[in-house]
């Protein structure tokens, strides 16, 4: 332990040097930048101060409240009631080809017209968002809308230019500000964080930084950002390190059920109901013709009553990744056939052999050899015909609704 007569030696030895010539005064040294600026680290993933912050005004006063006069708030903190919140972040995740870009548009769509979703609260806001995936097509959706809703104008901005996060934070802050003067944006959509992260989205310092990012363009609207992500490979999580979902206000799964239909279910909020499923389906329109004369296919989000599903049989396993499938393929090449007796009308369907590939494709690993693919693919068939969840005549295949 330090004695009085070593603290004085210590004075002594140091405090003169920082007085003399020989370099500047103690008070006009700038604070380090981080503790990497001393040769140390923190691991203790706790957010760093800044400079600015390092310094307190001289005599300045902390404020407390005395337990009696602390009041809750009673101002509503939504967006969507039960679903998004006014400010924060929004994970949502769920598998390729689940249709979670489709909801999320859907939904943000219903907050910048300020139309009540599903019989839920909704406050109109502006909305400002990044397709970095499948662009072209992401406009035809933005036309079955408007076809389908009859919106001639919505505050809703989209951008199709390639962002990532950090390096690209101050820029989409910057350039929402310049490009809209008089908008505050109350949602920004990022879709998705496979296409905007620059490096791992495995490793913590990669998320860290992009979380980060996420959090400045929340702090400069005092908006919500959702964050649009795929699902790990057991399907069971967002894909990638926890940092993630640690920083996020409220989290959204998205899946296909055995009806096909899109269900997005809250699966935490903080302060808020979890639980609460949002059931839809996911139906194709015509929204145009091309340069050949041919139509101009898209999809739009429709509600579907709960009720309506509940009386289809649940399958799993084998067979519920086939009809998983079977429904993606059917989105993304479905046609309809001439009119006849054996399969409902306006019903799209695909060819047998499209649908068996694609199955063969998405096995697992225990399915390796040709014999097992085509033994679990037949009982995955047989099994859904039997529970009338699928039609096949003909060498084609579609889904019953």
């Amino acid at each position: 332990m330090l004695t009085r007569a070593d603290i004085d030696d210590l004075k002594r030895t140091f405090v003169p040097v920082a007085l003399t010539d020989e370099g500047p005064p103690v008070d006009d040294i700038p604070p380090p930048e981080s503790l990497a600026d001393y040769g140390l680290s923190d691991d203790s993933g706790a957010e760093p101060v800044s400079p600015s912050a390092a310094k307190s005004p001289a005599g300045r006063r902390l404020t407390f409240t005395r337990f009696a006069d602390v009041k809750m708030p009673t101002t509503s903190r939504y967006l969507v009631k039960g679903v998004i919140p006014n400010v924060g972040m929004v994970v949502v995740w769920g598998p390729p080809k689940c249709g979670k870009s489709f909801f999320v548009f859907d939904l943000v769509a219903h907050v910048a017209a300020g139309w009540g979703y599903r019989g839920r609260r909704v406050k109109q806001r502006p909305v400002v968002y990044f397709a970095l995936e499948g662009q072209e097509g992401f406009m035809g959706r933005i036309e079955a809308f408007r076809l389908e809703h009859g919106a001639a104008d919505i505050p809703f901005y989209l951008s199709s230019d390639r962002i990532v996060l950090p390096q690209d934070g101050a820029a989409v802050v910057k350039s929402i500000r310049e490009e809209f003067p008089d908008v505050r944006p109350g949602i920004v959509v990022l879709d998705t964080l496979n296409r905007s992260i620059v490096g791992s989205e495995n490793d913590p310092a990669d998320m860290g930084s992009y979380v980060r990012a996420a959090d400045m363009i929340r702090e400069a609207f005092d908006c919500v950002v959702i964050i649009i992500h795929h699902c790990g490979v057991e399907g069971t999580r967002p894909r990638g390190h926890t940092s993630l979902t640690g920083a996020a206000d409220a989290q959204l799964a998205v899946n296909r059920d055995a009806a096909g239909n899109v269900v997005a279910k809250v699966e935490w909020m903080k302060d808020g109901p979890e639980g609460d499923e949002i059931v839809s389906s996911l139906e194709q329109v015509t929204v145009g013709t091309d340069d050949d004369g041919e139509a101009i296919t898209s999809c739009i989000i429709r509600d579907t009553e709960r009720s309506a599903i509940k009386g289809k049989e649940k399958v799993t396993g084998a067979a519920a990744i086939a009809l998983r499938i079977l429904h993606d393929t059917l989105a993304d090449a479905g046609e309809i056939p001439h009119p006849n007796t054996h399969i409902p009308p306006n019903t799209r369907t695909i060819q047998v052999e499209t649908w068996r590939s694609n199955c063969y494709a998405g096995m697992t690993q225990d399915d390796t050899t040709p014999a097992s693919r085509q033994k679990a693919f037949v009982r995955a068939s047989n099994k859904l015909q039997e529970k009338q969840l699928i039609g096949i005549w003909n060498g084609t295949v579609w889904a019953v609704s």
